[in-house]
């Protein structure tokens, strides 16, 4: 795959990783200047569109209005979803979708989680959290490295499931210049962990961050290609729902991101979770993802570094460099159990602090992962990992269900999930 954008790039680690990002950053600058624009006057650019986003975010937290569309799945299901919420969405890059599945089916999933992980004596097993990521999160645990339950299962590979992913697949540019970078109506059923808040619980929470990659994201010929407009300065001309290219780049390992394409990060909600009660908040402004690609060619930053962005460690948001930001974290509104809660996988995001949670947070990490060059290749190690229970890829090598009897097997697949997987030619 060749992007043909003229700047220098490196598909595998760099040897010398300081120095090749002093080398990028010095031909970014050069792109934009040969575009005729400069740096500051770029930032200076989305700094005007990040603010008046803003001032619309905070009119509508003084309205008393959530600022995440709610959309209903019934209406989805039908076809009836009302252009206004269609555009919301697009405009936020995030969504709350009502009743994706009933109540009681979430419940009885949750449930089940709470038998699965009983009866394999997980608990006792347990040896603490096994990646940096999730560590800041204070509790034993607050997130199960599980990924195998029928309920897990259950939910990835439900018709409820597929048409909720199809919709928001569909938000995005899946075919441009003769190239389909994705399949919008087949998803992959990306194997992720549970969370299990209970009532009580005190945590930090997770500060701003974001997944979909870190130093490749500048330095691969693939992520070059997708932020061709950005790199030339070009921010009018940036679609955040664009998928050129980027289904197919090249990306450094590391176990604090996500190495499949996911159109939306998700999860299901199995239990009543209020807003106030240390959730999940994003910064809704798609396009502000342009604005952390350059903030590091500014001269306050150090030649050879990215605004703290480093291999193997979540993409940093934070005061010191991303302060005009900060006023757009919102947090979701109220959720029931068989809720879904999804965000662009671009999308900044952190988990609010908690003292003495009032109830349960309990939820199913479920994205929307289409099918595509990238997470074809993937799928291949979910389906090994399906068989031996052990932990995907993705994640630490932990591997507590590969001796549990009662987790879900391969002859359990429906259509759907056969054809997620690579299992046969159609669903």
């Amino acid at each position: 795959m060749t992007t043909h954008i003229g700047l220098p790039h490196w598909e595998t680690i760099p040897d010398d990783v300081g120095l090749a990002t002093c080398e990028i950053k010095g031909a970014l600058r050069r792109s934009i200047c040969e575009a005729g624009r400069s740096v500051e006057s770029v930032i200076a650019e989305i700094e005007d569109f990040l603010r008046a986003e803003i001032a619309d975010i905070e009119a509508t937290r003084a309205r008393g209005d959530d600022v995440w569309p709610v959309i209903d799945f019934e209406d989805i299901a039908a076809g009836t979803v009302p252009a206004p919420s269609v555009a919301n969405l697009r405009r936020r890059g995030c969504a709350i979708i009502r009743g994706t599945f009933a109540r009681a089916q979430a419940e009885q999933w949750d449930a089940d989680i709470v038998d699965y992980v009983d009866s394999n004596r997980f608990f006792e097993n347990y040896a603490g959290p096994a990646d940096d990521f999730f560590a800041s999160v204070d509790s034993k645990p607050e997130i199960y490295p599980i990924y195998w339950s029928s309920a897990q299962m259950e939910a990835r590979q439900h018709p409820r499931m597929a048409v909720t992913q199809r919709f928001l697949n569909s938000q995005w540019i899946s075919e441009s210049d003769g190239t389909t970078w994705f399949d919008p109506d087949r998803d992959t059923l990306y194997p992720d962990r549970i969370r299990r808040r209970p009532p009580g619980t005190t945590s930090d929470g997770l500060g701003g961050h974001l997944d979909p990659g870190t130093l490749d994201l500048w330095m691969t010929s693939g992520y070059q290609g997708a932020f061709r407009h950005v790199y030339a300065g070009d921010f009018a001309a940036y679609d955040p729902w664009d998928a050129s290219y980027r289904t197919d780049a090249a990306q450094y390992p590391g176990s604090t991101m996500c190495s499949a394409f996911r159109t939306f990060q998700g999860w299901t909600a199995l239990s009543d979770m209020r807003h106030d009660q240390g959730v999940l908040h994003t910064v809704p402004i798609p396009k502000a993802f342009a604005y952390l690609l350059l903030r590091p060619l500014l001269a306050d930053v150090a030649d050879d570094d990215l605004c703290g962005v480093r291999l193997n460690r979540a993409f940093p948001v934070n005061d010191i460099w991303h302060s005009v930001l900060m006023p757009a974290f919102s947090g979701i509104p109220d959720v029931e159990p068989g809720d879904t809660v999804w965000w662009h996988c671009d999308m900044i995001h952190s988990v609010a602090p908690i003292a003495g949670q009032q109830g349960w947070g309990n939820v199913m990490y479920i994205p929307a992962a289409p099918w595509c060059p990238k997470n074809e290749r993937y799928a291949a190690s979910v389906r090994a990992a399906l068989v031996s229970g052990s932990s995907p890829a993705d994640f630490p090598a932990e591997h507590y269900e590969a001796d549990w009897r009662n987790r879900f097997r391969v002859d359990q697949l429906n259509d759907i999930a056969r054809h997620g997987l690579g299992l046969n030619a159609s669903a």
